[in-house]
């Protein structure tokens, strides 16, 4: 199979990246040092090549009404241009289809960043949904996405963008400000403030080196994947998908049932399952000791066995940490127990989420 490439495919070859297949797309797995590369981030700034997500363009008459069927999420929340949302798109069973942001544009348009993996899908889905709307719905494949993430990320790239953009400085998180070809957002999903930038892929690799120049270093998908797990964050296809609701995913404050008016898509399904009893729970474990967690790894409890979705070593605490879904019975202990090479090793249980803004978010052992 020939690997998709994005713009910027030249400038990581140059960079000497390690590239590797990430959901058909040749991406820069690391450019030297992993570890090194997340440093960078939680200290200074780095820049992520993110253009194989897809930007998908919403507009007509029936917009706002599709987007309150398609999203668990209720974007008539959103009473402020710029305003960004994030939602989860259902199937009829409640099952996440792909977790998703959605930006109002103004008037009848929006703005929606669904994952690369699931782009295909996540559009053929939103257009069949959509025929029963006066409503169109556009991929816009013609746009590079570059994030800019890290304490130092905004000052980095603020000089760097149009003039009429630079506004995006005074931008509260998850918010936007655009004009007839860039799009910079105040959003991330590293734990850091930064932007991501959606620009035309002509412009991409010119944006890229202005940042290079100025201090900014490249960040491989790696580093990505420990930044967003110590953040907190879900990874489709790991943490959920079609055969998890967002209510076992952690994602619960994601559905908007208050209005029992609103219809959307795997509504039925979460309120009976609510209803029920929430049977699994996603929590966060921390592993004190020696060993690394994994995705797959086994957490015993007295309520049965759970697993971890998501695990790795943390090196901004210099532990593992990881989210582990877990029998609800469970999910409150302090401490449960994680099989590692034959051994039963005690991890501590907390909220996922480990570190924001450079600073942890859980207590560190002592000494």
């Amino acid at each position: 199979m020939t690997l998709k490439k994005t713009p910027l495919h030249a400038a990581h070859e140059r960079a000497g990246a390690k590239l590797v297949d990430f959901a058909g797309w040749e991406m820069p797995l690391h450019y030297g040092s992993q570890m090194e590369e997340h440093k960078k981030v939680r200290a200074g700034a780095g820049m992520f090549d993110v253009s194989h997500m897809r930007v998908v363009d919403i507009h007509g008459p029936q917009a706002q009404a599709f987007l309150r069927y398609l999203l668990a999420n209720d974007v008539a929340k959103l009473k402020t241009e710029g305003r960004a949302l994030y939602s989860c798109m259902l199937n009829e069973r409640g099952g996440v289809i792909d977790d998703l942001i959605i930006y109002w544009l103004g008037g009848d348009a929006y703005r929606a960043v669904v994952n690369a993996a699931t782009a295909e899908g996540d559009i053929a889905h939103m257009q069949a949904v959509a025929q029963d709307f006066d409503v169109s719905v556009e991929p816009r494949p013609e746009f590079a996405l570059i994030a800019v993430q890290g304490p130092q990320a905004v000052d980095k790239t603020l000089p760097l963008l149009p003039e009429d953009l630079r506004g995006a400085g005074e931008l509260k998180p998850f918010s936007a400000v655009w004009n007839d070809e860039w799009f910079v957002a105040r959003t991330g999903y590293t734990g850091e403030d930064g932007f991501e930038v959606m620009l035309p892929a002509a412009e991409a690799e010119g944006f890229w080196q202005a940042l290079l120049d100025a201090g900014v270093d490249p960040i491989g998908l790696g580093a990505r994947d420990t930044l967003r797990l110590e953040a907190g964050m879900n990874l489709y296809g790991t943490d959920m998908d079609t055969e998890t609701s967002p209510l076992t995913a952690n994602l619960g404050w994601t559905v908007a049932l208050k209005d029992g008016e609103r219809d959307f898509i795997g509504r039925a399904a979460v309120e009976r399952e609510k209803a029920a009893g929430v049977q699994q729970r996603l929590v966060g474990v921390v592993l004190e000791g020696r060993g690394v967690l994994r995705g797959g790894t086994r957490i015993a409890t007295d309520a049965g066995d759970g697993e971890v979705t998501s695990g790795s070593f943390a090196p901004s605490l210099g532990m593992s940490v990881g989210f582990a879904r877990v029998p609800a019975a469970a999910a409150d202990a302090e401490r449960l127990e994680a099989e590692i090479r034959g051994k039963h090793l005690p991890v501590r249980v907390v909220r996922p989420g480990f570190v924001r803004n450079g600073e942890p978010l859980i207590e560190l052992p002592s000494g």
